[in-house]
């Protein structure tokens, strides 16, 4: 096992972290039982491939590796396979630190000088707080550059496609996305409610209130954050689907208003902080 992996453990739950993959969670299991998409600790290859990854300084697609900010303009590297965006931040892609480590709960740490994917520096935190019933995760990111910088927090859990996996999600909004995923059209969305394999959404939504709940034939869960935008993906040819609690709408950086989006202006030494909790109930 990689020195970098780490596992708590509180009542029947386990929780596997891969601070070098990332900052990922390598699996959530309630007595051997996978809660999100699970693979022990020693054979995780990348955080793709992990039950969730970190979003930061910015969540989903960042159009064509490029951005315009204050007055400047700016680049990011391709990130992810022959996406002509960048995808999904610097955070899942680096090497974490682990600062502190105990039962139940774990600290990771990053810090980014600025590079070819991010060219501003920062400071990123997460802390896991696993309970016989949840886990708590906070996401936070301080500027420590000398200039203001857009900033976007969110989370890429993926849950197991199980026969009865369903979902009900509130939110007012759907975003319809090109051919290359970038959001183009905002149009109302009466929430979500249905059985995980009728589901085609691969989409970022508005208006998300009240927690995202999610249930099968083995757990009901509730998935509930500070954050107040959501995208849901639900392949039909993969064994998971994503319930992705993130800060803002995708590509918020290139509208006019990117904060009326949700992205967050940073000042320096300012701190955006971001919370998240997965309820789980055995059935």
């Amino acid at each position: 096992m990689s020195a970098a992996a780490v596992e708590v453990q509180a009542g029947d739950l386990r929780l596997a972290l891969r601070a070098d993959l990332g900052g990922a969670i390598a699996g959530l299991w309630h007595l051997g039982t996978p809660i999100l998409r699970s693979t022990e600790p020693g054979h995780l290859a990348s955080a793709r491939q992990s039950a969730c990854y970190p979003l930061m300084p910015y969540s989903n697609r960042l159009a064509y590796q490029r951005f315009r900010w204050q007055g400047h303009d700016h680049t990011t590297a391709p990130n992810f396979d022959d996406n002509p965006h960048s995808v999904h931040g610097v955070g899942w892609l680096r090497a974490w630190e682990v600062v502190a480590h105990r039962e139940a709960n774990a600290v990771l740490c990053y810090r980014h000088a600025p590079d070819a994917h991010w060219p501003f520096a920062f400071e990123a935190q997460q802390v896991f707080t696993l309970t016989p019933h949840s886990l708590a995760v906070t996401l936070a990111v301080t500027n420590t550059a000398d200039i203001a910088q857009p900033v976007g927090l969110g989370w890429h859990p993926y849950f197991p496609k199980r026969d009865r996996s369903h979902l009900h999600i509130e939110v007012s909004d759907r975003w319809d996305p090109d051919e290359t995923q970038l959001p183009v059209r905002k149009v109302a969305q009466a929430g979500i409610e249905g059985e995980v394999s009728c589901l085609r959404f691969d989409h970022c939504f508005d208006g998300w209130h009240g927690p995202a709940l999610i249930r099968d034939e083995v757990f009901a869960m509730q998935l509930s954050s500070n954050l107040a935008h959501l995208v849901v993906y639900t392949p039909a040819d993969k064994a998971y689907f994503c319930v992705e609690p993130v800060s803002h709408v995708s590509d918020a950086i290139h509208s006019d208003d990117p904060t009326a989006l949700g992205l967050r202006t940073l000042q320096p030494g300012e701190r955006f902080e971001a919370s998240m909790t997965l309820d789980i109930d055995v059935l």
